[in-house]
Order: structure tokens, then sequence, then C-alpha cells
């Protein structure tokens, strides 16, 4: 019972700092009343890979989908 509580704790505070990020440091905005956490998540988002979508991206897609032709084989 112990660990379906933690767990859970945790799951909620994880989801809790996901919108936080989407909230404010995403958009480029200070978290009110806590600078400390949107300038630590910033850094880890500088820090971590991403992946860009890209023009190019699309056009290979396009290109692989036109050469298999209609119905995906």
């Amino acid at each position: 019972m112990l660990s379906i509580v933690i767990s859970m704790v945790v799951i909620v505070l994880l989801a809790g700092l996901v919108v936080t990020f989407v909230a404010f440091p995403h958009r480029g905005e200070d978290v009110p009343g806590a600078s400390w956490l949107g300038d630590s998540m910033t850094r880890a988002v500088d820090v971590l890979p991403t992946l860009d979508n890209t023009a190019g991206d699309k056009e290979q897609l396009l290109t692989e989908a036109e050469r298999r032709g209609p119905g995906g084989s």
C-alpha cells in the first residue's frame, strides 16, 4: 500500500512539473513565485536532445510515400 501511495505522489509531482513547464518557461515567461524552477527547467531543456520538425523531413516522408504508391506496400 505504501509503495502505491509513493508512486502516485511521484506521478502527481511529475505531472505538475510538466504542466508548469508548458504553462510558463515553454512560452518564455517566468514562473511566478519560483523563478529558480523556471530557470532550471529551461537549462534542462537546453541540455536534452530534441527532435526538430523541418521541411526536409516532411519532403522525405512524402517521397517515400509516393514511392510506395497506393496501398502502402
